[in-house]
């Protein structure tokens, strides 16, 4: 049987206002029914006054302004035609609520600060000792006021804190998905590279250095490889199920080899993996890593890696170069970061690969900087800086 969805329903709002207007109805009868002298003062006209206080609320969300009024002044009207007691708040409760609900509060506590008022004065000056107000209704009516407005606000921040909490993970969801796409293209773009590369040496060779053909050729299935492990590894990522198998055993590539299965570096520490790559592809490469073990934050360190990767990956697809110089320095406790090469530079044509314009953002989003362009003389060069350490 298919499963059923997660997503919790929501009550439907109409249901709840019928529910709201039906319960006010009928607490409001209840009191006029349970007067002492409910024989004199409950007629029916008292009760069609209990049927409209809930019927109001049927239009709370509508007009929640209107509603509070109305309500206010048909309780001046119940009392002024002299139906028995009901109290001056209890069937302004849900208009009160409501209005702060829906962001009225100011209307709210000046609706409440009314009847409040209006109750207490014609109470104190009546003539009757049931009609002099007692404490206990002036608290009893405070605090329904209070309770209905305070009740409301509280729904209406839930509400808005949710909604705030929904939209944060969006975009939080969003900035994954766009790392996600980022260091995809990263890696993909690196691997292709050198398989196109190789494979131009491969066809160079065939016939001629078959050893040279055999392997460029085993560079090039290495390289498939781990961009074939790295679209997997997205896929159980993006399904949500990071220790998965997806692609399992079965999945592998040929040959079955373990360097489709081993993770892809994530900082400085596989910057010797692109060296070499690069090396293999006829490019000669210079590197200076003087980075101590542990003292960059995981975000820099997967950046740095990130920078250098790409920057080889246009080196090797668009510089014509035959020497690359890569440099990642601690100076001044900010990480320094140059990849630099003997090619035709920006000046020559070269139109430098989309991702540096990602890997800038990324380097701003992280509190660093990035340029690139032409180096002093000859080639192209990219120049990072970065924090160690991301702020708390």
């Amino acid at each position: 049987m298919p499963e059923q969805s997660a997503v919790p329903r929501t009550v439907d709002p109409r249901v709840t206002d019928v529910v709201l207007a039906l319960a006010m109805a009928l607490v409001v009868a209840v009191v006029i029914a349970a007067d002492p002298d409910a024989e004199q003062h409950a007629g029916p006209g008292a009760y069609l006054f209990a049927a409209g206080f809930g019927a109001l609320v049927l239009l709370r969300r509508r007009a929640p302004r209107t509603v509070l009024v109305v309500t206010v002044l048909a309780v001046f009207a119940y009392y002024t035609l002299q139906f028995a007691p009901i109290g001056m708040a209890l069937p302004a409760v849900a208009a009160l609520y409501s209005a702060a609900e829906l962001r009225r509060t100011g209307w709210a506590v000046g609706a409440g600060a009314t009847l409040v008022a209006v109750a207490t004065y014609y109470r104190t000056v009546g003539n009757t000792p049931e009609e002099q107000l007692t404490p206990y209704d002036l608290v009893t009516n405070l605090a329904l006021v209070a309770a209905a407005i305070a009740l409301g606000v509280a729904v209406r921040l839930s509400r808005e804190a949710r909604v705030h909490e929904a939209r944060a993970a969006e975009q939080r969801l969003q900035a994954e998905r766009l790392r996600i796409a980022r260091d995809l293209h990263d890696v993909i773009g690196h691997n292709l590279s050198v398989i196109a590369l190789h494979s131009g040496v491969a066809a160079e060779a065939v016939g001629r250095d078959d050893d040279a053909a055999r392997g460029a050729l085993e560079h090039v299935r290495e390289a498939a490889s781990g961009t074939l492990h790295e679209l997997r590894s997205t896929v159980r990522l993006l399904r949500g199920s990071p220790g998965g198998s997806a692609g399992g055993p079965a999945g592998g590539s040929a040959g079955g080899s373990a360097s489709s299965e081993a993770p892809a570096p994530t900082g400085l520490a596989g910057v010797g993996a692109l060296v070499r790559s690069a090396q293999a592809a006829g490019l000669g490469v210079d590197v200076t890593l003087d980075v101590p073990p542990g003292l960059l934050d995981g975000a820099i360190d997967a950046a740095a890696y990130r920078i250098v990767q790409e920057s080889l990956t246009n080196v090797l697809r668009h510089a014509a170069a035959t020497h690359v110089a890569v440099s990642v320095r601690v100076t001044d406790g900010r990480l320094v970061l140059r990849v630099s090469d003997d090619g035709r530079g920006a000046g020559a044509g070269l139109v430098p690969g989309s991702g540096l314009s990602g890997m800038r953002e990324r380097v701003a989003l992280l509190g660093g900087s990035l340029t690139a362009g032409d180096a002093p003389g000859r080639g192209f060069r990219v120049a990072a800086d970065l924090p160690l350490r991301l702020e708390a």
